[in-house]
C-alpha cells in the first residue's frame, strides 16, 4: 500500500470507530482481516496512524475547526507528525486510494495549526468532564502534564536478574539501540520514533530464553519500592498476567515465597507460562474457585501484600489513547468501589510489622490519595509510610527521584512528563497493631 493509500485506511478506521465504539485494536483487527492484502507491515502503519489521531483527537480536531475522522487525521499528522502543508497535501493527492485534495479551508487551518485560546482539555488532548479531575491534582499545570500523556511511549524492557545481567542483554539486543533506564537499575529502553513499527520483541532470543520481560519502567518502579527482600510472604493480590509478580520475585532471588492470585481468572492465564520462562521457583498461584476463599490459610501471614489496583488507567493514556475517550464516570465509580473491596482484603492479610503497597497507574486523586485517606480511616491499626521514606527505597537514585516525582501526604506520583514513566501512583502502608 501507497503512502496514501495507508493514510484512508486510518480516516475509514478512525470513521468506524466512531460508529462502532469499540477499542482500536478489535477495530484494526476487523480491518486488517477485511482487507487480506494488506501486509504486517501496512497494518502497522496503519495502526500508528490511528493511534496518533487518537492521542491528539481534540487538539487536532480543534486545529482544522473540524469534528471528522479527515480532519483529525490532518491536524494529527501537523501537530504529531510534524508534516508541513506541502507534505500533507502530497499525501492527500486525490489519486487511486488517496485522500481527496486538502480545501482551501484545510490548508489555512494547516498552515496556522494554533492552539491559541483551546480549552485546557483541548490543548492537552482529554475528555472535558476530566477536567477538574486533573485540575485537582495539577492545577495549572494539567495541560503539560496531559499533553505528556498524549505522547507516544518507549518500549521499556526489565532484565530478568535471575537469569542476566543488564550489561550482558543489552549487546544482544544491540540492533534495537536499547539504553538503560533512568531509574530501574534492571531496565532498558527503546525509543520508538512516530510512525515506527514496534519491534518484535517476542521473537528475540533474549525473550524466549527468559532474560527480559516487557515492562514500563514505572511499573518496575512499583514493584522496587515495595523494598521486597528474600525470604520474605508477599501476596500479590491483584497478580493479573503477572508482571510485578516476576518482578518481586527477581528482587526476591527465588527465596521466600509469593502467593499470586487475581479476582479475575481469565487474566491469570498468562502468569504459568511467564513463570516457567523466567525462572521463577517461588510463587504459588491461587486461582479463584467458586466461593471459595483462596487465602484463607494466609490470614495475618504475609509480610507484603502488593495491590496493583484495578484502576482507569489514564496514567498508561500513551499505551492505550482510544482508552480516555471510551471512558465514562459510572466506569470510574466502579473503579474506585473496587479498590476500597481490595484494600480492605489486604488489610487482613498482613502481619503486624507488615506492610500493603498500593499501586495505581492512574494519575486522578479520587483513586489514589483518597483511597490511602479512607482506607486509614477505616483501619486504625495501620500508618501511613512516609512518601519520601518510600521513594528513598531507590537508594543512591532515592534523593534524585524524590525531587522529580510529586509527593503527597499519602503517597507519590510518577508522570511521563516528570519522571519519563507512565503515570503510577505508589503509596505503603505498615500495619502497627
Amino acid at each position: 500500500m501507497t503512502p496514501s493509500a495507508r493514510l484512508s485506511a486510518a480516516i475509514d478506521v478512525l470513521s468506524s470507530l466512531d460508529v462502532r465504539r469499540r477499542p482500536a485494536a478489535e477495530t484494526l483487527k476487523d480491518w486488517g482481516q477485511a482487507h487480506r492484502f494488506a501486509g504486517s507491515s501496512d497494518r502497522a502503519a496503519i495502526a500508528g496512524l490511528v493511534y496518533d489521531a487518537l492521542r491528539r483527537r481534540a487538539s487536532a480536531a480543534f486545529v482544522m475547526d473540524d469534528v471528522s475522522p479527515r480532519a483529525v487525521v490532518l491536524g494529527m499528522l501537523a501537530l504529531e507528525r510534524r508534516l508541513d502543508v506541502d507534505g500533507i497535501a502530497a499525501l492527500c493527492n486525490g489519486s487511486s486510494h488517496a485522500p481527496e485534495p486538502l480545501s482551501d479551508h484545510e490548508r489555512t487551518r494547516l498552515a496556522e495549526r494554533s492552539l491559541e485560546g483551546a480549552s485546557p482539555w483541548v490543548a492537552g488532548d482529554y475528555p472535558d468532564w476530566l477536567d477538574p479531575a486533573f485540575a485537582r491534582v495539577f492545577g495549572e499545570q494539567r495541560v503539560a502534564e496531559l499533553a505528556a500523556l498524549a505522547e507516544r511511549a518507549p518500549l521499556d524492557l526489565r532484565v530478568n536478574t535471575l537469569k542476566a545481567d543488564r550489561d550482558d542483554v543489552a549487546p544482544a539486543l544491540a540492533p534495537l539501540h536499547p539504553t538503560p533506564t533512568r531509574w530501574s537499575p534492571a531496565g532498558l529502553r527503546i525509543k520508538l520514533e512516530a510512525g515506527s513499527k514496534s519491534p518484535m520483541i517476542h521473537a528475540e532470543p533474549a525473550f524466549i530464553k527468559g532474560h527480559i520481560e516487557i515492562q514500563d519502567e514505572g511499573s518496575q518502579l512499583a514493584a522496587l519500592l515495595s523494598g521486597v527482600r528474600a525470604g520474605e510472604q508477599v501476596v500479590d493480590l491483584c497478580a493479573g498476567a503477572g508482571g510485578k509478580t516476576l518482578a518481586l520475585a527477581a528482587m526476591m532471588a527465588n527465596r521466600g515465597q509469593i502467593y499470586a492470585t487475581d479476582t479475575d481468572k481469565p487474566r491469570l492465564a498468562a502468569i504459568h507460562a511467564r513463570l516457567t520462562r523466567a525462572g521463577v521457583r517461588n510463587v504459588q498461584v491461587r486461582t479463584p474457585s467458586g466461593e471459595r476463599d483462596v487465602l484463607a490459610d494466609l490470614s495475618g501471614h504475609a509480610n507484603l501484600v502488593m495491590i496493583d489496583a484495578p484502576c482507569s488507567g489514564t496514567g498508561a493514556w500513551r499505551r492505550n489513547p482510544d482508552a480516555k475517550w471510551r471512558m465514562r464516570p459510572g466506569a470510574l465509580a466502579t473503579r474506585c468501589q473496587e479498590q476500597v473491596v481490595v484494600l480492605d482484603r489486604a488489610a487482613s492479610l498482613v502481619r503486624i510489622g507488615g506492610r500493603i503497597v498500593y499501586v495505581t497507574c492512574s494519575v486522578i486523586e479520587e483513586e489514589n490519595d483518597v483511597q490511602i485517606r479512607g482506607f486509614l480511616d477505616r483501619h486504625a491499626g495501620f500508618s501511613i509510610t512516609p512518601p519520601a521514606a518510600v521513594a528513598a527505597g531507590l537508594g543512591e537514585r532515592g534523593s534524585i527521584f524524590q525531587r522529580a516525582v510529586r509527593l503527597s501526604e499519602h503517597g507519590l506520583l510518577m508522570t511521563p512528563r516528570l519522571t519519563d514513566t507512565d503515570g503510577f501512583f505508589v503509596a505503603m502502608v505498615t500495619r502497627v497493631a
